[in-house]
Order: structure tokens, then sequence, then C-alpha cells
């Protein structure tokens, strides 16, 4: 173990504290390995690709559902330096191959339920020498691909003799494109460390922790909140493959399941799943989530059904990703915030682009700034983005979010909105996210996304993209918006469009540049005029 641990040595740390302790439950493929079980395991598979050319600083991408596969594929890379990439395995060939390309890829990993779209990405792939398929173990193995099964047998189990430092890039994490195309976020082994202890401090994490694996590995909350601290502190991780909402309710009755982490829209099936099925879930006691606030609603099923107390995590991919969190006695009394600044973190509240020390009055909305030791190096191929996003002020980075927000009397830091999805209307600045809350409280509305578009006489005007869960006309909510103490006319969209459901990235949040751009499939159903 080098003196500044990297991803690697946290497991082998693990390994020699805790080596028969249950690492990995992977039901779906019947594996269940300890922590030297697993452990021998990565070896084997680092020095697989080793032997196959993936050398210290080649990038290797994945395009996977959840696994073990894909919890040896980061710790193998990890321990020979090579640069893990996942890829959302949702993906479609054009933007596997923009991805892989960007990233320069040399090998990657694929799955029965993802050949299809590498297959067709395949043709333009410039850089990838090796394609792995992870079913060999059930299925043939494409003519073009090696078997990972094969390949991890065939690597020797010694420890791989690679140096592998703390400044070494650790892995490139696209961004989910909530505002346009993927850029690689360039995280370094320090960083991670670094954030699994506070994910662990946060958390309460202990080695007798069970934590369930639901919501994607390629994502970074699921990966380095979750997966990640779990591994360093000797915990039990049970994966799946996808998310199923009564499968993980039976799953947290079969294995004593203590951990789970999901969006909110998550917990809300589960929970409304939980209130249908005779399950035990006595054995969860944190519930982990982030994205978005949790709805009082919802957070009131979810103590009712499944546990008593959840922890909030607020941040983005470029800074680990968690870096505020709201705890659970801060749950109700401080209902609708993100919370406060995690250990080592702080934050800063700025006229929006201005510099760091250009900070507005408390209470006041500006944009969130970040000073987190887990920040990310850079952007991949984007010295422009990086320099837009990272700035120094006396000696601090600080990482510019494009959230606006504000801090209460407290210190408590409250989202509003995107910078870039403020509405401006008649020389009122306009927030969406208070739109949507108020929407949202329509028992027929089961989602809703607040943008502005176009409007000759005030600018803009005010919108709404509403999912109904039941009978709904323009009329109803629009006479809804009117009688709310909490939303001022002006503010009350003035157009409605009911779809089928919202576009939204891996986390769960709604890519509204998928709405502006004409790319859903949503038709006005009427408009309402102000009076």
């Amino acid at each position: 173990m080098s003196e500044h641990p990297t991803v690697g040595d946290t497991l082998e740390g693990t390994v020699e504290r805790h080596p028969d302790r249950d690492a990995i439950v992977y039901s779906h493929k019947g594996q269940r390995w300890t922590y030297a079980e697993f452990d021998e395991r990565v070896d084997r598979l680092a020095n697989a690709l080793l032997e196959a050319g993936i050398e210290k600083g080649d990038r290797v991408a994945t395009v996977l559902y959840n696994g073990s596969e894909m919890a040896l594929t980061v710790y193998a890379c990890s321990k020979i330096g090579a640069v893990f990439t996942p890829l959302n395995f949702r993906l479609p060939a054009g933007e596997i191959e923009y991805i892989v390309n960007d990233a320069e890829a040399e090998m990657v990993l694929f799955e029965s339920a993802t050949r299809e779209a590498v297959d067709g990405a395949r043709p333009s792939l410039e850089t990838v020498e090796e394609y792995v398929f992870i079913d060999d173990d059930s299925e043939e193995t494409p003519a073009d691909a090696r078997g990972f099964y094969e390949l991890l047998e065939s690597g020797s189990a010694d420890r791989p003799d690679v140096r592998v430092d703390e400044t070494d890039v650790y892995a490139f994490i696209y961004t989910s494109g909530t505002t346009g195309r993927p850029k690689g976020v360039v995280h370094e082994h320090r960083d991670m460390v670094e954030h699994n202890l506070l994910c662990i401090a946060e958390s309460n994490l202990t080695r007798d922790d069970v934590g369930l694996s639901m919501m994607p590995l390629y994502h970074c909350a699921e990966l380095h909140c979750n997966l990640f601290p779990r591994v360093h502190r000797g915990a039990a991780n049970v994966i799946h493959h996808e998310f199923e909402p009564d499968a993980v309710l039976e799953a947290i009755a079969d294995h004593d399941v203590t951990l789970l982490f999901a969006a909110p829209t998550a917990w809300n099936a589960l929970s409304l799943t939980a209130a249908e099925m005779d399950v035990d879930t006595s054995s969860l006691r944190l519930g982990l989530y982030g994205a978005a606030p949790m709805p009082e609603q919802v957070l009131e099923n979810c103590r009712e059904h499944l546990c008593d107390d959840y922890l909030q995590a607020y941040g983005m991919t470029e800074i680990g990703p968690a870096g505020v969190f709201q705890p659970p006695e801060d749950q109700l009394s401080k209902q609708g915030s993100a919370g406060l600044p995690g250990l080592n973190h702080r934050i800063r509240i700025v006229e929006p682009d201005a510099d760091p020390d250009q900070e507005v009055e408390r209470g006041d909305v500006g944009e969130i700034l970040i000073a987190s030791p887990c920040t990310m190096r850079e952007y991949w191929n984007r010295p422009e983005a990086t320099a837009e996003s990272l700035r120094e002020a006396d000696g601090t980075t600080w990482y510019y979010t494009g959230d606006l927000g504000y801090q209460d009397d407290d210190g408590y830091l409250y989202v509003v909105d995107r910078k870039d999805d403020m509405i401006v209307s008649g020389g009122e600045n306009i927030y969406p996210t208070e739109v949507e809350d108020v929407l949202f409280t329509h028992d027929a509305v089961e989602e809703a996304a607040v943008l502005g578009e176009p409007d000759e006489e005030w600018g803009e005007q005010v919108v709404a993209y509403i999912v109904t869960a039941g009978d709904v006309s323009v009329a109803d909510l629009d006479a809804f918006a009117l009688e709310s103490d909490h939303l001022a006319d002006f503010k009350r969209p003035r157009t409605y469009y009911f779809v089928e459901e919202l576009p939204k990235n891996p986390s769960g949040k709604v890519q509204k540049f998928k709405l502006r751009g004409d790319e859903s499939d949503a038709e006005p159903e009427s408009e309402t005029v102000s009076s």
C-alpha cells in the first residue's frame, strides 16, 4: 500500500482487516464472495487486463447494467492505473460512439442487453482494440470479442506489479447531459478516497452494514457514495442487475439490508409498492437519496412503509458527487433544504458568474460555489469549460455549480434552480422549481417540469409539462395555481403540455434542454391567458 492510499488500496486494507466478511452478493448469477475472494478475482482481472495490453493511463469503457463485473472491473482498473470509464447502459449507438471516441478508450466491456448498441457503434470507434463480453458464463461469446470470465480465469492471482499514486487519474465519469453533450469529468484516486471517508462519516457506516446497489453503478451517486465507501469500510454489498421495486423489497428482507440509496422517484415507487406488499423492511436503518429534495408526501410514505431515517446528499459529478448533506434530524424541520456543507467542504453564494469574493447577502439568491477536496482535476479535453467551472481565490479552488440557491439564517442551503433554467418574464425572475412545487401538490399531477418559452410581449412566458396521475384539465390546473398562496399570479404557467413522461438523465433530473429543443412528443393542450 502506498503512503497515500488509492482506490485499490482501500480494498486491500479491508481484506487485511476483514478477509472473511461478505463483500459481494450478486444473486442474478448466484455469486457470493468474501473480501478475500473478491480481491483475488480483482487481481486476476487486473493481471489479465495487463496481459491484454491495457497499460497505466489507458481508458477501459463499460456499457453494463449493475453486476459483480462492474465491481471487479473498477477495482481491477484502479490497481493497474487504468482509467475506468463507465457509460450509461441506455445509450444508443451514436452516443456510445461520441463518448468512447472522446475518451479514446482502448477496451469496451458489454453484455447481451447492450450488445446491439455497441455493435452499432463499432464501425466508428477509432481507438478500441479489445471488446469483452461479460455473459460468456451463460451465452456464446460473439466472434469478435473476448469472454469476461475466460479473461478473468486467465489472470494470475498475484498482486499486479504496477505503482499507482494518489494523484493518478482513477476515472473519466461523463456528465449525463442536462445541458447538452456529455463532458468527461477527470477524477484522481485521492479525490475518491477523501470522498469515501466523507460518506462513511455522514452515514455512520459500519462493517456490519449491508448495502443494496439497485441504482446504476455507472453513475457516480451509486458508485462513489455507496459501493466505494462500503468496500472501504468492510460492509457487505448486495447488487441488483436493475431496479425492480418488488425484488428490492424482497432483497431487503432476505439479506437484512440496512442501507439503500435511491432517487426520490424510486423511493416513491418503493413506498407505494411496500404499502401493497407483506414484506419486512425492519432491517433498513437509513435511506439515502439525492438529485432533488424529498417531497413531503413521499417522505411521509417512506417513513410509514420503509424506515424512519433519511439522509440527503447534494452535489454533482464534478465534486465527487456529494458535498452538502441533510441528516435525518433535519428532514422535517428543514424540509426542502439541501442541508449543510459536508466535512472539509465550504459553500458560497455569489452573483452568477461573479468572482468568488462577490458574495450576496444572506438569504439572497445567487450561484452556488463549492470548495471540496474531492473536486475533479478537469474536464477531459475541455480547457475552456474547465476554466469556467474551476476558479481560484485566496488559494482556494471554487467549483461553479451552475445552480442558483440561498442560505437561510442557520446556514442551510436551499437550491432554487439551474442558472440556465431561470425564467425572466416582464423583468421579473421566476424560478421554475417554485412553480413545479405548487403543481406537484395537485392530486392529479404525477410530475411537472416548468420552463420559459419566448414571448414577444413579456420576453418569456411560463409553460409547464405535466405527467398526470388522473383526469385533470388545463382549466383545473390554472384555477389551482391561481388559488395557491405560494405562487404569485405572474409566475403561473400560461401554457400546459400533457406528456407521457419527462426526459431524465440517469440521476433522475429532468433534461429541460430536450423539452426546449422539440425532442419531446408534447402537444399543447391549450393556453391560459392572465386576466
